[in-house]
């Protein structure tokens, strides 16, 4: 992963922001095989957390930032800031995770 900060407010402590390079974001879809399925079907029976669609959406989580960092490092930016993630469905086993934010320069 290409180092970069990244930050959900504004303003970086200590840093100055000298350019906006404009909005940045990573996509992901990801869908749910069949076995994760069957085996958070029968914890949801038990209830608790169903570890196999938390490890999916961290994973995807991850995937999308990475994405976004590597656009954020194309437009020739050092910073992201106000990062924020979303989510939706697609179809019944789909989920989109979107981080997005805005890709700066910044200097001390």
């Amino acid at each position: 992963m290409i180092l970069m900060i990244v930050v959900t407010t504004e303003n970086i402590p200590g840093k100055k922001v000298i350019e906006v390079k404009g909005q940045v974001f990573g996509l992901i879809v990801r869908s749910r095989g069949i076995g994760k399925d069957i085996m958070a079907g029968l914890r949801g029976l038990v209830g608790g957390e169903i570890m196999e669609y938390t490890e999916m959406i961290e994973d995807a989580r991850r995937q999308a930032i990475e994405r976004m960092v590597r656009n954020a490092n194309l437009m020739g930016a050092n910073a992201i800031v106000m990062m924020r993630f979303d989510s939706s469905s697609i179809m019944n086993n789909m989920s989109e995770i979107v981080a997005y934010g805005t890709a700066v320069v910044i200097e001390d």
